[in-house]
């Protein structure tokens, strides 16, 4: 398909915070746990800031206790150490 994956569309969409453009595509039957091509999932991308990005990504099933590829972190140490305190709330909810 033109213009990149739906993996790659639903991780821009997490890291843009279009909560629409995402929750279109989750009720594609997007996988919220696949990894783009920089081998990321939409929650280790998303925008931070957007808790309710989070919210959707994980009543949709998203793993919020996948650490990154690249530097082993988890989104609630990303969430945390950027001062996202409801993000990190929504993630600790979810079980991290």
């Amino acid at each position: 398909r033109a213009g990149g994956s739906v993996v790659d569309e639903l991780a821009n969409a997490a890291a843009r915070g279009d909560l629409q453009r995402l929750r279109e595509l989750l009720d594609g039957e997007a996988d919220p746990n696949a990894v783009n091509s920089y081998g990321r999932t939409p929650i280790q991308v998303m925008m931070l800031g957007s808790r309710r990005v989070a919210e959707l990504l994980l009543q949709r099933g998203a793993d919020p206790n996948r650490p990154d590829p690249s530097t082993g972190c988890l989104p609630a140490h990303d969430a945390a150490r950027a001062g996202f305190l409801e993000t990190l709330a929504a993630l600790h909810r979810a079980g991290a």
